[in-house]
């Protein structure tokens, strides 16, 4: 599920191929609103998929996006392939 609250994408729920279309398709028509970037810390489950919808959405803005209260296990996952700094992930801990 995603909101535009306060600037920016809220997504909560999972981020898997599963989920993967439908956030990328509900991200994008809301995108240009979401000056403050993307809060994922109400997110409960991350693969790859939601890695790339991210990626997705950072090439559709042009620009890395920020992102906030990611999961530990997406910002390993950017880590691994070595994204972390297009996507300019701040870990949930942090946020």
């Amino acid at each position: 599920m995603i909101t535009l609250a306060d600037g920016r994408l809220h997504v909560a729920g999972a981020m898997t191929m599963a989920t993967a279309a439908s956030l990328l398709q509900g991200g994008m028509s809301q995108l240009a609103q979401a000056s403050g970037g993307v809060d994922l810390s109400a997110v409960a489950e991350v693969d790859s998929s939601g890695l790339a919808v991210l990626l997705e959405w950072a090439r559709e803005l042009g620009r890395p996006l920020a992102v906030v209260g990611a999961p530990a296990s997406l910002v390993a996952l950017a880590a691994l392939y070595d994204l972390d700094d297009l996507l300019g992930l701040v870990p949930a801990a942090s946020a």
